[in-house]
């Protein structure tokens, strides 16, 4: 019993004494192997690509964001007026139409109205009645001065002439409320024609953007016939979500990008950043003012609005430090003896040839600023030779 026991013992102190000489085994092969791997992130420069590379520290710099808005091309609503007729009548003639180019004072239709021709004629009689009055008034000065007629007789004919001449006033503000101009008035008073035809006219110079009138259509004073637009300087408005409004104010830096033109970038500066939210769309409005005499801005074109908000300090890398590889960016951070480490990193997009680091990088890191393409070929090299 004992024998056997003895030989249990033995064999168990065997087993175990294997197993341990085993484990070592396997860990002098893991370091060995580990002594042996080849880091695929980490490349040396070899002298033949030190002089086409450059290292410097990353540093900070004043950036702006860019905000994109959508937006269109609008009317300078301050050179559109909308014309309409100044009084109740038929429209007889049309004489301008959509798309012409118009002077101020040019005639745009011509209206016949006897609202216009009842006007005249009351101011007609209302001049002959203040003529009258004032003979009256003559004779009555001189029957005065040779003591005919009382003071208060007097009086009563010079009130007749200021009541007379006050209503001559009222009549001839009324023809001028209708649009009748001051010669026309003067020749209305010297030769007694009366003239029912009006004119609808121009009241700037610019171009008929809209025309809602047709011949034999009776119109009123509140009815719009055209607008005329002037089309030199124009707007770009765009929304900007109620959430990035804060990021934009009065004065600040913007580009257009017109499609229609090839998405050529348009300089401008905000002059109008809107007080209140659009309840639908929760954006708020944004303009600036563009020239356009050369007429190749169209209103109602679509724009985009590049807003630049406040500079403010952020670290920054120039594009020719970063690699783009398996969909993500990488710089090459200098470690000592000539070794360079690939390190992930995320930035912002490019502004002006430099891109704002996000993650991934410290103030004052050593990276390969220039020549970091080249070195990153020869670290693909190198990890097809090491067979990684």
């Amino acid at each position: 019993m004992q024998k056997r026991f003895f030989k249990i013992h033995t064999l168990a102190v065997v087993l175990l004494g294997s197993a341990l000489a085993l484990s070592a085994c396997k860990k002098a092969t893991v370091k060995e192997v580990n002594s042996n791997s080849y880091d695929v992130m980490r490349v040396l420069a070899p002298e033949s690509l030190q002089e086409q590379i450059k290292v410097s520290d990353v540093i900070g710099q004043e950036m702006s964001d860019t905000l994109r808005a959508a937006g269109q091309i609008d009317f300078n609503e301050q050179a559109l007026t909308r014309i309409g007729a100044s009084v109740t009548g038929r429209v007889t003639q049309i004489q301008a139409s959509l798309g012409q180019v118009v002077n101020k004072g040019d005639t745009l239709a011509l209206i016949n109205s006897s609202e216009l021709s009842g006007s005249q004629l009351a101011y007609l009689k209302a001049r002959s009645e203040r003529e009258l009055h004032r003979r009256n008034l003559g004779r009555a000065q001189t029957l005065f001065d040779a003591d005919v007629i009382s003071a208060a007789e007097l009086q009563r004919r010079e009130n007749e002439y200021e009541i007379a001449s006050a209503e001559t006033r009222a009549a001839q503000d009324q023809l001028r409320v209708l649009g009748v101009s001051a010669q026309s008035i003067e020749r209305l008073a010297n030769t007694g024609a009366i003239d029912s035809v009006a004119s609808v006219v121009a009241t700037i110079k610019g171009v008929v953007v809209e025309r809602k009138i047709a011949a034999g259509q009776v119109v009123q004073p509140s009815d719009v016939l055209f607008a005329v637009a002037d089309l030199s300087r124009v707007w770009a408005v765009a929304q900007v979500p109620e959430q990035q409004v804060g990021q934009v104010k009065v004065g600040q830096s913007v580009t257009i990008e017109v499609p229609a033109l090839g998405n050529e970038k348009l300089q401008g500066k905000l002059i109008y950043v809107g007080q209140t939210v659009n309840p639908e769309t929760r954006t708020v409005l944004v303009r600036t003012e563009l020239d356009n005499k050369g007429g190749r801005l169209k209103p109602s074109m679509l724009a985009s609005m590049l807003i630049e908000s406040a500079p403010v300090k952020r670290l920054v890398v120039p594009i020719t430090a970063v690699v783009r590889q398996d969909d993500a960016d990488y710089v090459f951070v200098q470690e000592p003896e000539n070794y360079f480490r690939l390190t992930p990193v995320k930035l912002a997009a490019e502004q002006n040839g430099q891109r704002v680091v996000l993650e991934g990088l410290k103030p004052g890191t050593r990276i390969v600023s220039d020549g970091a393409f080249h070195l990153n070929n020869h670290r693909n090299l190198a990890e097809m030779e090491s067979g990684s």
